[in-house]
């Protein structure tokens, strides 16, 4: 199974992401709205038994509920080119806590410790030579973005199916939040 661990969106969050996709950047594959989430931890690729080892870890995790805002618009770069766009989360210490918790409780389950630093966005697109001034456009035009207050209850263990033109995410556990 491959697999991560994130947070689903509400329906009216994605509506509002989707509107800000679809046009004006030439190389840009934009995310389906059902795909639209906050990864908290990718995990790859697992066999059952340690998927099962997951599970109990995360199932005994212990957070509180939280809310948190999207806002802003930003790009990640491989070899100096751009990547990835993305919609940013404003400064929340719950959020980052509830990663840091989770990371704790998968190296438990005796995953390796993620090497990259948590910075928590919500894909885009994925971008294939973006012109730079289209992409610069794009991102000062939408960078005062800001969703309303999104009430975080739970986590997710997701699925995930790659596939040729996107990924399917399928929710396989949800923990809740106290």
């Amino acid at each position: 199974m491959r697999l991560f661990v994130g947070l689903d969106l509400p329906w009216e969050t994605r509506q509002r992401l989707a509107q800000l996709g679809g046009g004006g950047v030439p190389g840009a594959r934009w995310v389906p709205i059902e795909n639209y989430h906050l990864t908290l931890r990718f995990i790859g690729e697992v066999p059952k038994f340690r998927a099962e080892e997951i599970d109990i870890a995360l199932d005994a995790l212990r957070a509180r509920r939280f809310s948190l805002e999207l806002a802003g618009v930003g790009t990640f770069a491989k070899a100096g080119r751009d990547t990835t766009l993305w919609i940013g989360v404003a400064g929340n210490p719950a959020l980052a806590h509830l990663a840091g918790k989770i990371e704790t409780a998968l190296q438990r389950a005796g995953l390796p410790p993620e090497r990259r630093r948590f910075r928590p966005h919500v894909t885009l697109a994925r971008l294939d030579n973006a012109p730079p001034d289209k992409l610069a456009s794009f991102v000062q035009a939408h960078n005062l973005f800001r969703s309303a207050p999104i009430a975080i209850e739970h986590f997710t263990l997701f699925s995930s199916l790659l596939g040729k033109e996107a990924s399917v995410y399928m929710p396989e556990v949800e923990y809740p939040l106290a």
